[in-house]
């Protein structure tokens, strides 16, 4: 039996949470391994009924140097006396001089994307720019000193290589269709009604936080085009987000974008549903015709997974880790050009026959990831490390 350490402090948004969400009761499911968890206090109260799971909760000051600077020396002692054999850092940061053989967890391509550095300097986000830079040193130095470094596709194992020189093993991230689909409550009443339309109108969907490089713009601009092809049937943009400062994590400004939505009298057309609680999505995507991704960066991309598993044709920008998961379940765009992404729209919207070919293919693609899989492969790579550090 292997006993690991999982440093999931950084599981605080978007694809961490989804992550440690969904492996934390795969591992509680298992009989061949033990676990400490170290994660934010908050979380922890998702877990209260998995009892063969220790908890370590940890809630480290605002400021973010001082909070690394404690995370590192906090991490080594907990890790070393937890009596653990593998330390599995999953927030895209190692430990420094690991006191446990370590497996990194690497997925944030923001620390290697020129369109985000461009992007940033474009909206004049110097702070945010230096602060991307100064993390992208560190993850760099993070994959330098784990014993193994893991990405969630091939794509992007493959720009982590190019990047640092070191061999990157890619490991899908996983799905579970049951799970996702198990909790029959009700969506909030405020989220039902701005989902209900009349019948015939064009129901698209981005499943996202607002930031940066998810890359709203393109897309709303995308939407007069949409509208003045589609003639008299109305179109309707579903956002799991407000475009409102102070709504989303992180220091992402959304008021651009909300003024682009007023510029081009887009206030009905973009509806803004707010955060929606994870276990509640399935809905949601449900009630759409057409998934649609415009970001300009993405390492795995856990939203195509689901938009597909329920059915849903996909039309993604066209980014290598895109295709990578959604392989013929999509079609694809060049992701700063909302003329093609309104051409690619309104193509699978034309044609039924090609929207159900997309919906079909989805769901034959998203049975392809399994949570389970990915679980044995990352036991695997660490009974693998613990063997070499023995040896």
């Amino acid at each position: 039996m292997i006993h690991l350490f999982m440093n999931a402090l950084a599981a605080t948004a978007g694809g961490g949470l989804t992550y440690v969400r969904n492996l934390i009761p795969q591992i509680a499911a298992r009989n061949d391994v033990m676990a400490t968890v170290l994660l934010d206090a908050g979380l922890r109260r998702e877990f209260q009924t998995l009892s063969n799971i220790e908890f370590l909760e940890w809630e480290g000051p605002s400021r973010p140097a001082l909070r690394f600077w404690l995370e590192q020396r906090m991490v080594r002692k907990l890790a070393l006396r937890s009596g653990a054999g593998v330390l599995l850092s999953a927030g895209n940061f190692a430990v420094w001089n690991s006191p446990l053989p370590q497996i990194l967890l690497s997925r944030n391509s923001l620390y290697t994307s020129r369109d985000f550095d461009r992007d940033l300097r474009s909206r004049g986000e110097t702070r945010l720019w230096l602060d991307n830079r100064l993390k992208a040193q560190f993850a760099k130095w993070s994959i330098h000193a784990a014993d193994r470094v893991v990405a969630p596709s091939q794509s992007f194992a493959e720009e982590l290589q190019r990047w640092t020189g070191v061999p990157i093993s890619a490991i899908h991230h996983g799905f579970d269709r049951d799970t996702f689909l198990r909790d029959h409550s009700t969506l909030p009443d405020g989220v039902r009604r701005k989902l209900e339309c009349t019948s015939g109108v064009l129901r698209l969907l981005f499943v996202s936080h607002y930031n940066y490089y998810r890359n709203f713009e393109t897309l709303i601009r995308a939407l007069p085009l949409i509208r003045r092809k589609l003639g008299p049937r109305p179109v309707r943009l579903f956002l799991t987000c407000k475009l409102v400062p102070g709504a989303n994590p992180g220091a992402y400004r959304p008021e651009r974008a909300a003024v682009l939505v007023r510029e081009l009298n887009l206030s009905e057309v973009v509806v803004e549903l707010d955060s929606v609680p994870y276990s509640l999505l399935h809905h949601v995507y449900r009630s759409a015709d057409i998934y649609v991704t415009p970001a300009y960066a993405e390492s795995f991309a856990h939203p195509l997974i689901e938009a597909m598993s329920s059915g849903l044709p996909v039309v993604a920008s066209d980014l290598p880790v895109h295709r990578e998961i959604c392989g013929e379940a999509g079609v694809y765009f060049q992701h700063f050009s909302p003329e093609e992404l309104a051409q690619r729209i309104l193509a699978v919207a034309g044609s039924p026959e090609l929207a159900r070919g997309l919906g079909q293919a989805g769901m034959l693609r998203a049975s392809a990831f399994s949570w389970k899989r990915h679980l044995d492969q990352i036991l695997s790579l660490a009974r693998e490390v613990s063997s070499e550090s023995q040896s």
